[in-house]
């Protein structure tokens, strides 16, 4: 998969297989993420897109295959350090009750000894249009839905990570509140020039948000392209019966 002008690999992910027990939930799939990229993983539950996402980070292990960041093979790196230097957004916000907003935010930093880490969690709350001076010091069960979720994204992003992972990030949300985060998003990666792995049900937010589409299915990938040409030219009948039962090939032209 390549894009003009993202020609260098951030992520890569080279013939992955991975089963739990009697599931084979990857099998042999490959993906390349250019740097500055946003690659959506959509599909039916139960696809793989999880597991794939978590592999990047290695919060899972491959059976077989090889894991790149940034040309350097995550097996060979230690998982904690690893995880300190990319975002990871999961899907239920994963805010520790215990602590305050501000200190959830500061947690990578912290970890990392920073010596800037209040100063620059503000600055990320900030980012994700939360006041540090109104929610720095609430808990998050004082949060809205759409707060805790926006304090993930700023977590994840108050180290100022190359890559960011997203686990459904806005898919337990209402309608417009999902729809202003998503739009929320679209600014913050523009303006900081992330690399981000997207994992989401929503072909919709697929299409909305992504440089490039992998659509998975049983395990393996079915078709990575560009959103404009995933719905133009969909390569097999799953990804056009995908696109038909979104509503979105009947507005593209896709027979």
């Amino acid at each position: 998969m390549t894009s003009p002008g993202l020609k260098q690999t951030a992520l890569d992910a080279a013939h992955l297989t991975k089963r739990f027990g009697p599931l084979l939930a990857l099998d042999d799939v490959s993906l390349s993420v250019p740097v500055g990229a946003c690659v959506a993983l959509v599909g039916e539950s139960g696809s793989g897109k999880t597991t794939l996402l978590r592999c990047f980070n290695r919060l899972v292990d491959p059976d077989a295959g090889t894991v790149r960041v940034d040309g350097v093979d995550v097996a060979t790196t230690d998982p904690v350090l690893l995880r300190r230097r990319i975002g990871y957004v999961p899907q239920d916000g994963g805010l520790l009750p215990h602590w305050r907003v501000l200190r959830n935010v500061e947690l990578v930093l912290r970890l990392n000894a920073d010596t800037r880490a209040t100063e620059r969690a503000s600055s990320a709350l900030s980012l994700v249009g939360l006041d540090p001076s109104t929610f720095g010091e609430r808990w998050p069960r004082e949060l809205s839905g759409g707060q805790r979720q926006r304090v993930a994204i700023a977590r994840a992003l108050a180290a100022e990570p190359s890559v960011v992972l997203l686990d459904e990030p806005f898919g337990a949300l209402d309608a417009i509140t999902r729809s202003e985060l998503q739009e929320s998003f679209a600014a913050w990666r523009a303006r900081l020039g992330m690399t981000c792995v997207l994992v989401t049900h929503d072909l919709h937010e697929a299409l909305l948000l992504a440089t490039h589409i992998a659509v998975l299915r049983r395990g393996r990938i079915e078709q990575i392209a560009a959103p404009s040409t995933l719905v133009a030219e969909p390569v097999t009948e799953y990804v056009r019966t995908l696109l038909q039962r979104a509503r979105v090939a009947q507005f593209a032209g896709v027979a």
